[in-house]
């Protein structure tokens, strides 16, 4: 099993704040959001007597429920298309385990969700990556950047919209793209909609959506971020492919059934007012606008400005941004306070690439993610002085 490269500086945070260094966590997607009122109170409120196994494909109230979320947002489905499962990455990987067989091939843009070099691992498949460039703001590659990369072993395409590193919002126009390459190859589409209430310039186009592969399509989804609710686990895997969803329920009753108090949780969540993700929404643009003004006006520094998730990738002036990101965390800070940034050539597989590009997850407020940001631009000057 491949370490996460977003935790993988951990020991050197805890050593700084030992020392007595403030650290600003930038490196990983924990919203400082709090998480609604009701769907705490939903789970102190629970009344019964003995705490027992629920359906292994969730509870149906909650799965009806959920069928009344997916409508409001354009997706039709029925509460029997519906797997509950323990966070959106047990439907990633209930969904590689299904569709795959070991050694089978999944092809996706890179840079990419770095869990899902772990789940191919754990399903015994191999991620296979098409780069995109931060110069066009990660959009999708070509159809012919595919197409090279597809062989008899290839069975799926999996992307994340919006996007979780770069935070790119992929349109439908280019959906469509993928939808060609599908039909024509005869291969699944995953789709990992997490960040789906999160778009700040376009709409979100679900590929649940796209007609003519409907039988294609699985989409993995979560509550996790949509209403800041990480520890809970729960998310769901959705397809309107009968043998799927039978041989997904397989692995759902192999691992008997989802946490029932998240159930509950995301249950509650369902009866929050129509505008809830309002505030939210905002409250992240402005996070988002923040971090990539200061980014952008830091010399050598360069981010382009994403559509959607709470995420930024940005290129810095250094030659090892891994090295670079220990350092800071190490032997540098400003005002005792210094911060934490997830190196890039975590998010990628091809060697070589991200190396002088970090994530930035926009999970603190405004006022922090500014002092983070003075603490940056002080430390890529006496990073790049000591050379």
């Amino acid at each position: 099993m491949p370490a996460s490269p977003i935790r993988k500086l951990v020991p050197f945070a805890e050593s700084a704040k030992k020392r007595g260094i403030k650290v600003y966590h930038l490196n990983i997607g924990q919203p400082d959001i709090e998480t609604p009122v009701p769907m705490l109170d939903a789970v102190r409120n629970s009344d019964f007597k003995v705490l027992e196994y629920s359906h292994s494909a969730g509870n149906e109230s909650y799965r009806r429920k959920l069928v009344t979320y997916y409508k409001s947002v354009g997706i039709d489905i029925s509460y029997t298309d519906i797997v509950i499962t323990a966070g959106g990455s047990e439907a990633i990987l209930f969904g590689m385990m299904s569709c795959l067989d070991a050694g089978d091939e999944v092809i996706t843009p890179e840079p990419f969700y770095a869990n899902y070099n772990g789940f191919a691992v754990e399903a015994g498949v191999k991620i296979i990556p098409v780069n995109s460039s931060i110069e066009n703001g990660f959009a999708l590659p070509p159809i012919s950047a595919f197409e090279e990369k597809i062989t008899n072993k290839t069975k799926a395409i999996i992307i994340c919209n919006p996007n979780n590193p770069t935070g790119y919002l992929y349109s439908r126009k280019e959906l469509e793209v993928l939808k060609s390459i599908v039909k024509k190859y005869g291969l699944y589409l995953f789709s990992d909609e997490a960040y789906r209430e999160f778009c700040y310039s376009g709409t979100h186009f679900s590929a649940m959506r796209l007609e003519g592969i409907e039988e294609n399509v699985l989409l993995m989804d979560t509550i996790s971020k949509r209403y800041s609710s990480c520890g809970a686990r729960i998310g769901a895997l959705i397809t309107k492919n009968s043998e799927v969803l039978n041989t997904v329920l397989k692995f759902a009753q192999a691992r008997l059934s989802p946490p029932t108090f998240g159930q509950i949780a995301g249950e509650a969540a369902l009866d929050l007012p129509h505008d809830y993700f309002d505030a939210t929404k905002a409250e992240y643009k402005l996070r988002r606008d923040t971090l990539v003004s200061r980014l952008n006006d830091i010399p050598g520094v360069f981010c382009p400005n994403p559509g959607g998730a709470f995420y930024v990738m940005a290129k810095l002036p250094v030659d090892d941004a891994e090295k670079f990101c220990q350092w800071v965390l190490e032997s540098f800070s400003y005002n005792d306070q210094t911060l934490m940034m997830a190196p890039g050539s975590g998010f990628y597989s091809t060697p070589g690439l991200g190396k002088q590009e970090v994530r930035f997850a926009y999970v603190l407020n405004a006022n922090d993610i500014n002092s983070a940001m003075d603490c940056l631009e002080k430390a890529l000057e006496a990073y790049n002085q000591q050379k």
